[in-house]
């Protein structure tokens, strides 16, 4: 029995595949609607699974190609995220026989699929998929390393894509000393569709890898947001994945941690640290214009639309490029409309972990590289300024 599934989303594709391969259909993937269209004319398959939002042609032309241009009575299931009423009741007015809304367990997708079409005899029994659940939404996350050889031993980020959804790891090597690259290629051993390895041999630091890293993973069509996480996971990936919530149920572009303290969360930090902590927040507050209580978190998700406002150019800070992220945003969109897009959202969990890079010294060096900050943004404010203020008076002379 031949199944063809089109879905822009290639992190969406692969579990279903392989469980519907693991129960012995035959299976063929798409993630483009024209092609996928041009597949179905070859193959000629006993069941369609089909998106609806996708780049270009929709889903529901997919449909209208096999009902009315092929005139097939093939089973089609729908697949998707979009909830729209219309959308729903013109599906099944065009003939489709399940409309499936994400996310949902790839468990009652397969089941489904058995009851459309026949079911051929499992040549494998696995529990591997009984808890996957196909998410509406794919996500990117960048983790700069820098000799992170040990911390990398950790099992929490295998174990994370092994029973997660939706997610592509990127950890970008930040040119290690130590055997960090040998442990990433070893991490990445056999889960090549949802992890990447990005070598920088020479090391430009965190700011630096990260802009590299999110740039990179932009190239990747089918991710909905990206955002980026310490290797040391002192916000725990759970966590981030409530970052990652908002962002998708809401209309901010930039999602970003906040290590403040509150009731019933586990933040702590070393007591020094947490003065000098303050004291730099205080300035970052005055340059921004924005009341962030914490923009240093190492925890944020972007909208893939504003991840080249945000990154294209090299930052002029070595560790603050965060406030310079926020200071990019409200330079392009405004501070008004800057403060609609932005979120700040505390976390549940965060804790201080051993071998941080950042010594007491390098805070004092970053109130000198805030200055720096204000100088250079400030200059580019007034440059931006004086262009608009000449192509005004060229419009009036004209």
């Amino acid at each position: 029995m031949k199944i063809l599934a089109i879905d822009d989303q290639r992190l969406v594709l692969i579990p279903l595949e392989n469980r519907l391969k693991e129960l012995g259909y035959e299976v063929y993937t798409e993630t483009n609607a024209n092609r996928g269209i041009a597949l179905y004319d070859r193959i000629k398959p006993d069941l369609v699974i089909v998106d609806i939002n996708m780049p270009g042609l929709s889903g529901i032309e997919v449909v209208k190609h096999i009902r009315f241009y092929d005139k097939s009575d093939t089973p089609i299931m729908v697949l998707s995220g979009n909830t729209d009423n219309n959308i729903i009741t013109q599906g099944f007015e065009l003939g489709v026989e399940e409309y499936m809304k994400k996310p949902l367990s790839l468990s009652e997708v397969c089941t489904r699929v058995k009851r459309l079409i026949a079911s051929p005899e499992e040549q494998e029994k696995s529990k591997q998929y009984n808890e996957v659940i196909i998410q509406k939404r794919c996500v990117g996350v960048v983790i700069p390393c820098y000799n992170e050889e040990k911390r990398l031993l950790s099992d929490e980020f295998t174990n994370f894509i092994d029973n997660t959804t939706g997610y592509h790891l990127c950890f970008v090597n930040d040119g290690s000393k130590d055997k960090t690259l040998e442990v990433l290629h070893e991490i990445r051993k056999g889960r090549e569709d949802f992890i990447t390895v990005y070598d920088c041999e020479q090391n430009g630091g965190k700011a630096e890898a990260v802009r590299q890293g999110m740039l990179h993973m932009l190239k990747e069509e089918g991710l909905d947001f990206i955002g980026f996480l310490d290797a040391d996971l002192s916000t725990d990936l759970r966590d981030f994945d409530d970052l990652v919530s908002t962002i998708e149920n809401s209309d901010y572009k930039i999602v970003s941690g906040s290590r403040i303290s509150r009731m019933g969360a586990n933040i702590t930090k070393e007591s020094a640290r947490k003065i000098i902590s303050q004291t730099i927040n205080f300035i970052i507050r005055k340059i921004l214009s924005m009341d962030f209580k914490d923009t240093q978190c190492g925890a944020k998700i972007f909208h893939r639309d504003v991840i080249e406002i945000s990154f294209r150019d090299k930052f002029v800070s070595k560790w603050i490029f965060d406030v310079e992220i926020f200071r990019r945003v409200t330079l392009h969109y405004g501070l008004d409309k800057a403060r609609q897009l932005l979120c700040e959202q505390p976390l549940k969990r965060w804790i201080h972990a051993d071998g941080s890079k950042l010594s007491m010294k390098d805070s004092f060096k970053i109130i000198m590289q805030l200055g720096q900050i204000a100088w250079h943004y400030n200059r580019k404010k007034k440059s931006n300024s004086s262009f608009e203020l000449i192509s005004e008076k060229k419009i009036v002379l004209n």
